[in-house]
C-alpha cells in the first residue's frame, strides 16, 4: 500500500489509534457536525462509522493525497472527505459539535486555534512534549483541557464551553 510505503510504517500500531477513548466519549456525548482535520486508518473509519450509525454529518480534510484516495470510498451521504491545498480553506462559518485535530505538523496550530470559538470539542492527537506541533501556542486560547496520558501518544481535549471534568469519571 503506497500509504505504508510512502510513511514508512510497516503495519498498524497501537499508538495511531490512541485517541480512540476520548474520540468515542466526545463523540457520543455530542449530537452535531464533526470535522476530521487530517484523515487515517484510524480515525476516519472509526469517525465515519459513529457518525454514520447516527445520521450525523461528518466532514474530513486532508492534504495528502495518498490518504484522500485511501479513505474516499468512505464517503457517503452523511461523510463527506475532501482533499484540500489550504488548510485557511476549511468550513468555519458554521458551528461543531467535536473537530478531530490530527493533520500534517505545521498547520495543526493554526487550524487548532481557528475553531476555538466554534467548536464544543477539539480533540487533538500527540499533544505528548516528543512531537514539534507548537501546542504551548494552543493552550491559552482554551478554557477547559484535559490530558489522557494512559498511552502514548497523548491525546487532549479542549473546549470554550464546557468543563471536561466529566471525561475523568467516564469510561467506555
Amino acid at each position: 500500500m503506497r500509504v505504508f510505503e510512502t510513511h514508512g510504517w510497516g503495519g498498524y500500531y497501537k499508538s495511531c489509534s490512541s485517541h480512540y477513548p476520548l474520540l468515542i466519549k466526545c463523540v457520543l456525548k455530542t449530537d452535531g457536525p464533526i470535522l476530521e482535520l487530517g484523515t487515517g486508518f484510524f480515525s476516519t473509519t472509526l469517525l465515519h462509522w459513529l457518525a454514520s450509525e447516527r445520521q450525523r454529518p461528518l466532514y474530513s480534510y486532508d492534504d495528502n493525497p495518498d490518504f484522500w484516495q485511501l479513505n474516499k470510498k468512505f464517503q457517503n451521504k452523511y461523510h463527506r472527505i475532501r482533499l484540500t491545498k489550504d488548510w485557511k480553506d476549511l468550513p468555519l462559518h458554521k458551528k461543531w459539535s467535536v473537530v478531530f485535530v490530527d493533520q500534517s505538523t505545521k498547520n495543526r496550530t493554526p487550524t487548532t486555534i481557528a475553531v476555538k470559538d466554534i467548536a464544543e470539542y477539539v480533540v487533538i492527537h500527540d499533544t505528548d512534549s516528543d512531537h514539534p506541533y507548537h501546542y504551548d501556542k494552543v493552550w491559552p486560547h482554551f478554557k477547559y483541557r484535559y490530558d489522557y496520558t494512559k498511552q502514548h501518544p497523548w491525546t487532549t481535549v479542549v473546549s470554550n464551553f464546557n468543563d471536561l471534568k466529566w471525561l475523568e469519571d467516564s469510561i467506555l
